[in-house]
């Protein structure tokens, strides 16, 4: 018995936090949507400031550990979510107006990524952290260029679409392998701000890929 004993406390935690972790990225997707909403009629300039306003969080985020952590950090992660919601209202509005099939597609198959690829990191005992911080890097710089890329009105070439998808998918079951293998309390608020940024990374690209059919 004592062989299997330790495995009990770390599934519970594991659990614990993947459904702390979870719950947050519900409400900052909730806080997006929200923003794109009551967004969709601001000047393209606003949104274009707004989306620099959300780099800098993000940017800010990742040298500050006090913006991952506790109150600090969730009210962070919200404000985040809202903006870069409002700043992507406009563009979204666009989209539902000529091509509404296309925002849902893109949506579905970010749901669908989100799933397997959250799945397969669950499912994955070894270790995979230490592709976690390369990866985000990469992302980050990925996000920052195909969110200005929207905002600016260049679609980008659908490699780069691809490249993105790629890189955050990747990213996501790392991230979730890490929720199964390694977090704790303390790492909850900064692996759902990753795993947020993925998914609207996700959406993003395939906006751009179904958008330019």
């Amino acid at each position: 018995m004592s062989t299997y004993a330790p495995s009990a406390p770390l599934a519970r935690t594991s659990s614990s936090v993947f459904g702390r972790v979870m719950s947050l990225v519900g409400v900052a997707i909730a806080f997006t949507v929200a923003g794109a909403y009551f967004g969709r009629d601001l000047a393209l300039g606003t949104a274009q400031v707004l989306g620099f306003v959300a780099i800098g969080m993000l940017f800010a985020q990742s040298f500050s550990a006090s913006l991952r952590r506790g109150s600090t950090g969730l009210t962070w992660l919200f404000a985040l979510a809202l903006i870069l919601g409002l700043s992507l209202g406009p563009v979204l509005q666009v989209y539902a107006n000529a091509e509404p099939d296309v925002v849902i597609q893109a949506a579905g198959a970010t749901a669908l990524t989100t799933l397997a690829m959250g799945a397969w990191g669950m499912a994955t005992s070894a270790d995979l952290s230490r592709w976690m911080r390369p990866l985000s890097y990469a992302m980050l710089g990925l996000f920052v260029i195909g969110l200005l890329l929207l905002l600016f009105g260049g679609a980008g070439n659908p490699l780069f679409s691809l490249a993105v998808i790629a890189v955050s998918a990747a990213l996501l079951v790392i991230d979730f392998n890490f929720v199964r293998n390694r977090a704790n309390d303390d790492d909850v608020i900064w692996l759902a701000t990753g795993i947020f940024v993925s998914i609207l990374n996700l959406f993003i690209s395939f906006l751009n890929l179904f958008g330019r059919r």
